[in-house]
């Protein structure tokens, strides 16, 4: 990953087009003219052998032949040249080029690629439309139209959807930062460009069109980091998912491509559309409302139609409209008719004076209550829409991100509607539309919070290696690739799971009958094969057997349909287990299995037989804790069963939860695990029962921590230290660790939270607590020294962080040592971690900015090798100490 000369690239001072032309149609032709008509104020230059000049400009006959290296190019030339100018432009100090051209073999932008390595030369493209850059005036592309300059930022892999949306925002008057086509996106990808844009500061919105991710890691670790900052909205096509393989298991096939990008946009705080024109919606409501938490909405209209219009998508939307307060009712019984609605929508009669609208709408925004106010306006011959909305003017101004409207209409409305727009308030065209967009926001809402949640501890407990790596063995040496009823249980208990006693036994009735006998009954009986894996579906399973005569008869029809509907299968056996009885439980499936793409994800839902028709299950990306547990569980329909009901009480969800976080442990314990199904799981007021499971088990490593989308808290990392007669842990941070990293902040004199935080603040607000302790470990990593207090609790004594660059060329540093224990030597063991962290993870230089007057952590950072860098200012109040930790090396542009 890298963001190495993209400002070249999104921001150049200077263009070179080779292969401009002036041959009608033309690719040259369009992209010379459409550079030259744009406002770009830097030089251009045009190159082709062929021409002297081009409408009275001189062109240039080779990249050597021109005045000065350009920060950017653009190749319109046939495929086989392209490697040979990037190398010479590359050798020129060109670092940004853009190819357009189309048809390229795979051997050709390989050479590209190595062309361009020695000089970390950026590569857009090929096969793409090129750029826009509205701000400079930029057009580096051959669109049909130019784009009006805006704080919106488009990246597409689609060209043509591209041109659409410049022709859509165009005659919507919708500005853009920037616009950019990925094309083959062999270099410069989606990742590199939300790392850019998330800082960039003409951006307010970045809008991303996916077909396919190629480096799922790095998009999630660019998406996490640019969520944190500003509205990221996905429109990702292939929902239909033809592509789907089979999958022999109940988790691989509800696992499908799609769902599992649905699942990675959630996780990094990102919201999906479905349409072209729900993107830019999307973004206009983001903007208003990203900081508003009103999660209810209150419906005001002239018009019974509109509000029962709204109050009916607001249903289908699961969008919550807001309760009339005794008082709020009161305050708008004084100034509506007495035949007012009395009830959300609040329909104001269509004979309404412009009077009524400002003293309804003055008493919503007076009720916090009332939560946001979607304000709808049919035109009348009463009153000009027009003042009504100047007579709401003052009050809209001052409550923007309480108010959507909707003036519904065209030329009538349309000048209120601009008055709206002008005051800060997002306008819809419909009040279906007002509310679609109000659903968006609470569901950008709830994937913000996944990253902003704090998680309860969930348990540490070390599973039973010795069992899983016996159990794994033991079928591995076998040659297959399923593990045994038996088996599949062992793995479970191991991981802390409670499964139902189960015996394996021969395949005869006598065997099922003396095993009953030893367990009680009544019993479940189930066929045992290695080439069956939904047992049920061949009449493998029988529930419920009272007595030895039932067993008998079951064990004997059991076989006959097995034999019959599956001849060549191979019985191993029967299984027996004794029958659970918990009235109140319901059935789910939980699973795992492994995405071509994002790796292993987990599965939840409601379970048994049906699964796939029913169809209620969610999907997440691990790893997992308690809190993105119950998100994960709050997504489906049984949650609500769970929640309890009528003579059903309330599950007890944390079993339920822990389940879930043992699975994700697994997947990341265990390389060789390929499938899992835990169906059915039985939850109810007692706990969690696994009652069935397979497992699907491959020779070959397919997951692991190492193939997880989102990189886990690296366990590696953990050490035991003993310092000033006391036994502490060095460990990464992880999120459950807020409250007591709140603790830590608390505990720091005013004087040392000055030197760490460049202020004397001693508490940090929610939001910043969250961002210090849910760390993306891919960048960033802030080792604690923690130790157990007086009371056998444990807390932190100090804290010592790195972010890095994408690049990862660069990390600051920062150190906090709790103010009672400094000059202990605790902070030399952080910073002695914190570096040999940073040089495994090949990092080259690790940096410090330090307050001059912080003279202890000066004295510290230049034991530890740091040096002062010499081009800081001397009248900086900062000093810039600097630890060089390998020589810096060219990335190549494929791993870009």
């Amino acid at each position: 990953m890298s963001i190495r000369h993209l400002d070249r690239l999104l921001s150049p001072a200077s263009v070179a087009v080779f292969g401009a032309s002036s041959r009608p149609g033309s690719v040259g032709a369009t992209v010379w003219r459409n550079l030259r008509a744009g406002r770009f104020a830097g030089p251009m230059y045009g190159v082709n052998p062929k021409h002297r000049a081009l409408d009275g400009v001189p062109i240039f006959s080779s990249a050597a032949s021109l005045p000065a290296a350009p920060d950017l190019a653009l190749i319109c030339t046939p495929p086989a040249t392209v490697a040979p100018l990037v190398a010479q432009l590359g050798t020129l100090g060109t670092r940004a080029v853009v190819v357009v051209t189309a048809g390229m073999s795979a051997d050709q932008k390989q050479a590209a690629l190595k062309a361009a390595q020695p000089f970390t030369l950026r590569l857009l493209g090929p096969n793409c439309l090129g750029l826009l850059s509205p701000h400079i005036g930029l057009n580096a592309s051959f669109a049909h139209t130019d784009a009006l300059a805006g704080d919106v930022a488009f990246v597409s892999q689609s060209g043509a959807l591209v041109t659409a949306v410049l022709d859509w925002t165009r005659s919507r008057g919708i500005g853009l930062s920037h616009l950019v086509s990925l094309g083959d996106h062999c270099d410069v990808d989606f990742g590199d460009l939300l790392d850019h844009l998330a800082s960039d500061a003409r951006t307010r919105s970045i809008l991303l069109y996916v077909e396919s991710i190629e480096s799922p890691r790095k998009f999630m670790s660019a998406a996490r980091a640019a969520a944190r900052n500003k509205p990221v909205i996905v429109l990702k096509a292939g929902r239909a998912g033809h592509g789907l393989q089979a999958a022999a298991s109940h988790t691989g096939a509800l696992a499908g491509s799609d769902t599992v990008y649905d699942a990675a946009i959630r996780r990094a705080g990102m919201l999906r559309v479905d349409t072209l024109q729900e993107l830019f919606v999307a973004a206009e409501t983001l903007s208003r409302f990203r900081g508003s938490r009103h999660g209810t909405l209150t419906l005001m209209t002239n018009g019974g139609g509109a509000g029962v219009m709204a109050a009916d998508a607001a249903a289908r939307e699961d969008v919550t409209l807001a309760d009339l307060g005794a008082t709020l009712k009161a305050c708008l019984d004084a100034v509506l008719p007495a035949h007012w609605s009395h009830a959300n929508p609040i329909d104001i009669i269509g004979d309404a004076p412009v009077e009524r609208y400002a003293e309804t709408l003055a008493a919503l925004l007076a009720d916090e209550a009332a939560g946001a106010v979607l304000f709808m306006h049919a035109p009348t011959a009463v009153v000009r829409s027009e003042d009504i909305a100047r007579a709401c003017l003052p009050l809209v101004r001052s409550h923007a991100s309480r108010v959507m409207s909707a003036w519904l209409g065209d030329d009538a409305v349309a000048q209120a509607r601009r008055l709206f727009e002008e005051a800060g308030v997002a306008d819809y065209a419909t009040p279906e539309e007002a509310v679609h967009a109000f659903a968006m926001l609470q569901t950008y809402r709830r994937n913000q919070d996944i990253l902003m949640e704090t998680p309860s501890a969930s348990p540490d407990a070390a599973p039973d290696s010795g069992a899983v790596r016996a159990t794994l063995d033991g079928a591995l040496a076998d040659g297959r690739d399923w593990l045994g009823e038996q088996e599949a249980k062992t793995l479970l208990g191991a991981y802390g799971i409670e499964t139902v006693p189960t015996l394996a036994v021969a395949p005869t009735a006598d065997a099922a009958i003396e095993a009953a006998c030893g367990l009680g009954y009544p019993v479940a009986l189930k066929i045992l094969s290695r080439d069956i894996t939904h047992k049920s579906d061949v009449g493998g399973v029988r529930l419920g057997l009272a007595d030895e005569a039932a067993l008998g008869r079951a064990a004997a029809e059991m076989l006959e349909a097995v034999r019959s509907a599956r001849p060549l299968a191979r019985i191993d056996g029967f299984t027996v287990q004794r029958t659970v009885r918990r009235p109140h439980a319901q059935e789910l499936i939980v699973g795992a299995s492994i995405d071509r793409l994002f790796g292993p994800v987990i599965l939840c839902g409601q379970g048994g037989t049906a699964v796939e028709v029913i169809g209620d299950t969610a999907i997440a990306l691990p790893p997992l804790n308690r809190a993105l547990a119950r998100e994960l569980v709050s997504r489906t329909r049984i949650a609500r069963l769970l929640a309890g009901f009528r003579d059903h009480p309330p599950a007890r969800l944390d079993a339920l939860y822990d389940v879930l976080v043992a699975v994700s442990r697994m997947l990341s314990d265990l390389p060789q695990l390929a499938e899992l199904d835990i169906n059915p799981l039985s939850v109810d007021e007692d706990g969690a029962l696994a009652l069935d499971a397979r497992v699907r088990i491959s020779r070959t490593p397919v997951g692991g921590a190492e193939r997880f989308a989102i990189l886990p808290c690296p366990a590696q990392w953990v050490r035991a230290r003993r310092w000033n007669g006391r036994e502490i842990v060095l460990r990464p941070i992880r999120p459950e660790d807020e409250a007591q990293h709140r603790r830590f902040v608390e505990s720091l004199d005013a004087e040392d939270l000055r030197m760490r935080f460049f202020s004397a603040r001693n508490e940090l607000p929610r939001s910043e607590l969250a961002r210090l302790t849910q760390i993306d470990y891919d960048r960033e990593m802030a080792f604690i020294a923690e130790a157990t207090d007086t009371q056998g609790c444990p807390e932190t004594l100090g804290v010592a962080r790195t972010v890095s660059d994408p690049d990862n060329v660069e990390a600051e540093f920062a150190i906090a040592v709790r103010s009672d224990l400094k000059g202990q030597g605790l902070g030399t063991l952080l910073f002695a971690q914190l570096i040999e962290h940073a040089r495994a993870r090949g990092t080259e230089r690790l940096v410090g900015l330090v307050l001059r007057e912080n003279t202890r952590m000066l004295k510290l950072s230049a034991a530890m090798g740091f040096k002062a860098d010499p081009a800081e200012p001397p009248n900086s109040g900062l000093r810039r100490m600097v630890l060089a930790l390998k020589t810096s090396a060219s990335p190549s542009c494929s791993s870009a």
